[in-house]
């Protein structure tokens, strides 16, 4: 990336909400984290990756590979967010956060090996729970979305054709996803960061750099997660 320029990082308009989401030049697609739509990269370039032996090594991911994205992951992705926004009925606030951090998961796992279709499924399906905790405890504490959120993800997970490991593994990533009681995979380490990447500014809007800084490094737990944080808020902290 040192040798890019300032053009190759710019944004691209989602042609389905109107949304500007910013991409660097070598992203194949990102997720609108407003509506949901996948939006391809017009200006999609990988450099000398293209051609490289030492992509993989440089890159963490075989750009090739990237270009020929498996058409039934795509379908799944769709299918999860379909039925997400099925049980948020609506609730904009939900649906909008959930999408954030599939963003945020994908981008984390382009430097992080993880298993996709865990971290992209615990990502769209985390907080799946925090309407019925609502309604049953009357709160939307962290204990009570853990607590309520594998029950309902489990049909949805079936309904799309996951396999039992897979599901097995989300269930205890949304389980554990405030806590970070009794896991601690690549994965979950994904969605814990992708997640705090959201909730960051909101949880300690007006905290001094150097504070922010020393929260980054005890909360985050992937190199990528770390990165991200300290370029996204310690920026413009004072």
């Amino acid at each position: 990336m040192r040798f890019w320029q300032p053009d190759d990082i710019f944004d691209v308009v989602c042609g389905k909400c109107g949304y500007s989401l910013e991409f660097f030049k070598d992203e194949a697609h990102r997720r609108c984290i407003i509506c949901g739509n996948r939006v391809i990269n017009p200006k999609l370039s990988f450099g000398c990756a293209q051609w490289c032996e030492h992509a993989r090594e440089c890159l963490g991911f075989d750009p090739q590979t990237l270009q020929r994205e498996d058409p039934n992951e795509v379908s799944l992705i769709d299918k999860l967010i379909d039925e997400m926004k099925a049980v948020f009925d609506g609730d904009q606030k939900r649906i909008t956060h959930a999408l954030s951090v599939l963003a945020n998961a994908e981008e984390i796992m382009r430097s992080q090996k993880a298993d996709p279709r865990v971290v992209l499924t615990a990502a769209i399906l985390h907080d799946i729970g925090i309407l019925e905790a609502e309604r049953k405890h009357g709160s939307s504490a962290g204990i009570y979305q853990e607590m309520e959120g594998p029950t309902i993800a489990n049909p949805i997970m079936k309904k799309v054709g996951l396999d039992i490991e897979t599901i097995r593994h989300v269930e205890k990533i949304i389980a554990n996803h405030h806590s970070a009681k009794d896991i601690d995979t690549p994965e979950f380490r994904i969605i814990w960061d992708a997640d705090w990447l959201v909730n960051l500014g909101e949880t300690y809007p007006k905290t001094h750099r150097e504070a922010l800084k020393n929260k980054i490094e005890r909360i985050f737990k992937t190199k990528a997660g770390k990165r991200i944080a300290y370029q996204t808020f310690c920026k413009t902290a004072v």
